[in-house]
């Protein structure tokens, strides 16, 4: 079933569609490069809103957030910043939900990012991006910082290979944004990797591919023994699960699985 929801009046920058288990959420401000003002970013939590009411309905396995060309992102809205004290608030809100949604997010570039819009692509599980996308860090070249930015970036990604691009505002590539871990994909299809990426998640039990998203982002913040204490309550009680009798049923039988629908984590 296919579900198009059309944003209201002043959220038309931002278009929300659901299909196959996709919630796709396109960018749709090219006049300015899909920079982040305040209607674009409220757009963008309509979308988030229709996208998780799917999670918890069990109709939407992942979200993809993507563009119309020419740019994925250019950053924060700079005619907006001049006129008006900041409010950062609504973005990092934005990067919270996309780092914390209960499905894999896939960030989906065909064109250039820069700034803010690194940083958005950053808060999703899986990026992939088209071999000639050219990334920069422009903050300090206008004066300011990648402060908040950096929280997801530096999350995932080298801090030392991506110190030159912090510290100049030089452009890189996508070979050289994969290799500092901030992308995952580099492709001349984004939209078949993306499709094949969103299959793969189908194939999985929600929870199980829930609980390994948040597996993910949690090891890494451990001591090591608590890391095991942890993963070894988490291993038993999956595999005790109704999920892996059906999973491993299946798998004997030769025949698809029938998955529970799960909706968040356990924590």
């Amino acid at each position: 079933m296919t579900y198009r929801r059309a944003m209201a009046t002043s959220n038309e920058l931002v278009h929300l569609e659901i299909d196959d288990g996709v919630a796709m959420i396109t960018l749709d401000s090219p006049a300015n490069r899909n920079a982040l003002s305040i209607a674009l970013v409220a757009g963008m939590h309509n979308a988030l809103d229709g996208a998780e009411t799917g999670v918890a309905a069990g109709s939407v396995r992942s979200i993809v957030l993507t563009h119309v060309p020419p740019a994925f992102c250019a950053g924060a809205d700079l005619k907006e910043r001049r006129t008006g004290p900041p409010d950062s608030e609504p973005i990092v809100r934005c990067f919270q939900r996309l780092l914390d949604a209960a499905v894999p997010t896939i960030a989906a570039v065909s064109g250039p990012a820069r700034a803010g819009g690194i940083g958005l692509l950053a808060s999703c599980d899986l990026v992939v991006v088209r071999s000639d996308v050219v990334f920069a860090l422009t903050e300090v070249r206008i004066g300011v910082a990648a402060a908040i930015i950096s929280v997801p970036i530096l999350r995932r990604s080298s801090r030392s290979k991506l110190a030159a691009a912090f510290l100049t505002g030089e452009p890189f590539t996508a070979a050289a944004a994969c290799d500092a871990g901030l992308i995952t994909h580099v492709t001349d299809d984004v939209s078949g990797t993306v499709a094949a990426l969103c299959a793969g998640v189908r194939m999985g039990a929600p929870r199980a591919v829930a609980e390994t998203k948040h597996m993910l982002r949690l090891v890494p913040t451990l001591e090591r023994d608590e890391a095991f204490a942890r993963m070894r309550v988490l291993s038993e009680t999956m595999f005790s699960g109704a999920d892996a009798v059906e999973g491993m049923a299946a798998f004997a039988e030769q025949r698809p699985p029938e998955w529970q629908v799960r909706d968040h984590p356990s924590g």
